[in-house]
């Protein structure tokens, strides 16, 4: 059975874990500070806080930006659902809109959805290639004026435009005219995920890169605070000498990265771009030559319009398929003991944002790039062999399915 997308665990991450379980230090401490260092250096951003997820380091930012009830916050309507939950848990509205054909988020539909409400817009970037952040920062600028009356927060007001915060759960790695992934937006968050590229077996991060009059270095200790019940010092500060003194600032969350996850962390990054990325390229660039000389089939972007993908997936598209088509390829490739996902369920197709009446009717590109798409494997250790058989196993479910 070749595996959708198994993580890359060999002796070197074993010594690593194993060697942080042996100093002593299984929560936040040395490792943990370590990697947020060399991550901040990877992306080319001052400050980069670790946590516990993508979906608590993101909601850290709503709260933080004092988002709310009467709020609005633009996503796209295809991407998974912690996108929109995140707005949902702090009382706001999620204001979905289309994609373009490269699944990622639509500019101009984002312009459309500017409201005096508006507060934040979350750009995500799938399969790998990152969305057109740099347009999304133009729009948000352009907001101003309607964002000006309407502040309820000091770090709103401070800003004076609508939080452009990246969802990068995909793309970590990838660049946009050059530059890595976390330059762009005012804050990007990652997803270390056990089936990311980079992985922490959980885990998330946040690249802070506000405008002034925001300063990075204090707004990473406030975020270390709210990750932490709202205490002011965390397990690592506490153990100096004489330091043991703590003070509880406000009621704040739990979501902190450990040194077991930054253990794993430090390891992928490493060797991210000299073994991982190489890789990954090859697989994608070995599947894309299979099917791009076939009409039927309709292979990702993974470079376009200054946008360099990190490879996360390989997101096929059947041309002439409907869902119940795209249903039944899948059903077929399990038969050739090929495992394959689809990248996403669109949200509003999810019950719980149905119940709250969104209509997929409302998203029709994003209906058309969804009821066709079939993620194939992609990992480190898949070979030239397995990828060839996963070519194989799809061409002969199509032959099967569509005439």
């Amino acid at each position: 059975m070749i595996p959708f997308s198994p993580p890359r665990i060999d002796e070197r991450t074993i010594a690593e874990v194993t060697a942080a379980l042996r100093s002593g230090w299984i929560t936040t401490g040395p490792r943990t500070k370590d990697f947020e260092k060399r991550l901040a250096a990877y992306c080319d951003v001052g400050t980069v806080i670790a946590l516990n997820s993508w979906t608590n380091a993101a909601e850290l930012v709503l709260r933080w930006f004092g988002i709310g009830p009467g709020d609005e916050v633009i996503v796209p309507a295809y991407t998974y659902c912690a996108t929109a939950n995140i707005v949902m848990h702090v009382g706001a509205k999620p204001v979905m809109v289309d994609v373009l054909d490269d699944f990622t988020i639509d500019p101009a539909a984002v312009r459309r959805a500017i409201t005096p409400h508006t507060k934040c817009i979350i750009p995500v970037d799938i399969g790998g290639l990152p969305a057109n952040v740099p347009e999304i920062m133009r729009i948000a600028e352009e907001a101003r004026l309607v964002f000006a009356p309407t502040p309820t927060s000091n770090a709103q007001l401070q800003l004076g435009r609508p939080l452009v915060l990246s969802d990068a759960a995909h793309s970590f790695g990838a660049t946009i005219n050059g530059r890595k992934v976390g330059a762009q937006a005012d804050i990007t968050g990652f997803s270390f995920h056990a089936v990311k590229n980079l992985t922490t077996a959980e885990g998330g991060a946040l690249a802070l890169n506000m405008p002034a009059p925001f300063d990075n270095a204090a707004l990473y200790k406030h975020f270390n605070t709210m990750s932490l019940h709202g205490q002011n010092k965390d397990a690592l500060a506490k153990t100096q000498a004489g330091a043991w003194r703590y003070d509880v600032e406000f009621a704040g969350w739990k979501c902190n990265m450990t040194d077991l996850q930054a253990a794993i962390g430090i390891v992928e990054l490493e060797r991210y771009d000299t073994e991982t990325q190489p890789r990954r390229k090859a697989i994608c660039d070995r599947y894309s030559a299979a099917f791009a000389g076939d009409e039927r089939f309709l292979v990702p972007d993974f470079e376009q319009d200054g946008r360099v993908g990190s490879y996360h997936l390989f997101m096929l598209r059947v041309a002439r398929a409907t869902e119940d088509q795209r249903d039944a390829i899948i059903a077929a490739i399990a038969k050739s003991e090929v495992s394959v996902n689809v990248h996403f369920i669109p949200m509003p197709m999810l019950t719980v944002y149905k119940n709250l009446g969104y209509r997929i009717a409302d998203y029709p590109n994003t209906y058309k790039q969804y009821s066709r798409e079939i993620s194939l494997p992609v990992y480190f250790d898949l070979s030239d062999a397995q990828v060839d058989q996963v070519v194989a196993a799809v061409k002969e479910a199509v032959g099967e399915n569509i005439q």
